[in-house]
């Protein structure tokens, strides 16, 4: 990659996701401003993950930015409330940041435009998902609009996109997409609550969605579960 290539901020939060909206924004040409948010989640082994793939993927930059959201609570992330395990349903789950993505990418179009980077990436997708609001294409479109009429270069005529590669694949396809890519799944991590000795749960909605990706992908799943999903 060459100086010469224009930047992109990518959203890298450590799970399959991300890794993976990261390394199609390397594939397209980008240079890679990772962004990685620690807002006092409940684990931190995800921002160990988003480190190793930053490196993996060769960013040029990788910045872990605190910023506290336990604060607000909220969510069984970012509060003392039990993450649930009895499987994926149809109701907005507690597992649920308020308004996450907006402060993710407000933070990463603040960025971008102080790199004079005018693409940012996240790995949202709107099929196999938990049914959270801010994974939505019309989200997405939205934010776009808003960064054209809230930055200066928005407004000056020089428009910021913003790319989710991943917002119409099943989870079986971003873990074909990932094959493809040549990208070492297991350096990535998905669990909303870790098991002792470091290892996914296996039954939260986030390793329940991982494990029927790489089922239903017909890939071998590097991932290991304290409990199978």
């Amino acid at each position: 990659m060459t100086n010469s290539a224009p930047a992109a901020v990518v959203l890298v939060s450590g799970g399959l996701d991300s890794m993976v909206a990261a390394a199609s924004a390397r594939e397209a040409g980008y240079r890679l401003l990772a962004l990685s948010i620690d807002y006092n989640q409940r684990h931190q082994v995800e921002l160990a993950a988003a480190r190793r793939i930053a490196a993996a993927l060769g960013a040029e930059r990788h910045v872990v930015l605190p910023i506290d959201l336990r604060a607000f609570g909220g969510s069984a992330l970012t509060a003392a409330i039990d993450v649930p395990k009895h499987g994926v349903g149809a109701d907005i789950p507690v597992t649920y940041v308020p308004a996450r993505n907006t402060i993710f990418l407000s933070l990463a179009l603040g960025w971008a435009e102080a790199a004079g980077a005018r693409d940012l990436f996240i790995g949202v997708n709107a099929l196999d998902y938990s049914g959270y609001p801010d994974c939505r294409p019309e989200f997405i479109e939205a934010f776009e609009r808003l960064a054209a009429v809230g930055t200066k270069a928005g407004v000056e005529g020089d428009p910021f996109r913003v790319h989710a590669p991943l917002q119409h694949m099943t989870k079986a396809d971003i873990a074909r997409e990932a094959d493809r890519l040549g990208l070492d799944a297991g350096l990535s991590w998905s669990c909303y609550d870790p098991a002792p000795g470091g290892v996914h749960c296996g039954l939260c909605d986030s390793c329940r969605l991982r494990s029927k990706g790489f089922v239903e992908a017909g890939l071998r799943d590097p991932t290991v579960y304290a409990t199978a999903p």
